[in-house]
């Protein structure tokens, strides 16, 4: 079993192609593509955590998709994923649908794991910085406490700021990372 890492897939998300740069013609194509990229990399028995902003778009159509992904999905809530807590009781009810869609977990807000043998912290948001001009969502941003932190958000922004690693799709590929190719990474940006 390998673990991977990713974040802001935008499944269904048309405006992202250009908000992003992504290498697709149409909404379609990136849909069939990030699905396709993923199942190249993760196996059946392989955890992902999906470090927010799964799907958009009409929901409806976007979020099924997550149901075609390879491996135990983890989420962790981002701005987009109707079952971020930050939109308040009207997130309540999509957990279940997230779940239903193919999600075995769900952990909101700000989580604590392993890479290799160092603690970091997993949240949507980065410690500073944002996929716009101004940070947006500060109350929901964690803590700088001097970890290393895997995050989303910023999409194309950079790889590596400090501690902040981000594990989003338009840094990689257009796929996930796996915890191996983000552990030399991860212990660069812990000695900063």
């Amino acid at each position: 079993m390998a673990r991977f890492f990713t974040a802001d897939l935008h499944l269904g998300h048309a405006n992202i192609i250009g908000y992003s740069g992504r290498p697709f013609a149409d909404v379609d194509e990136m849909n069939r593509a990030l699905v396709d990229n993923w199942n190249a990399v993760v196996g059946p028995d392989d955890e992902v955590w999906v470090l927010g902003d799964v799907a958009m778009g009409r929901i409806d159509d976007a979020l099924p998709l997550v149901g075609r992904l390879a491996g135990h999905k983890v989420l962790v809530p981002g701005n987009h994923d109707r079952c971020w807590s930050g939109h308040g009781v009207k997130a309540e009810r999509w957990g279940p649908i997230y779940r239903e869609a193919g999600f075995a977990e769900i952990l909101d807000g700000t989580v604590t794991t392993r890479v290799g043998d160092r603690d970091v912290l997993c949240c949507h948001f980065p410690y500073v910085g944002d996929s716009h001009d101004l940070d947006r969502f500060d109350a929901a941003r964690p803590l700088d406490t001097g970890m290393v932190l895997l995050h989303g958000h910023v999409h194309e922004k950079w790889r590596a700021n400090g501690r902040q690693v981000n594990v989003g799709v338009d840094v990689w590929d257009q796929r996930p990372v796996s915890e191996a190719v983000l552990l030399p990474i991860v212990m660069d940006a812990a000695a900063r």
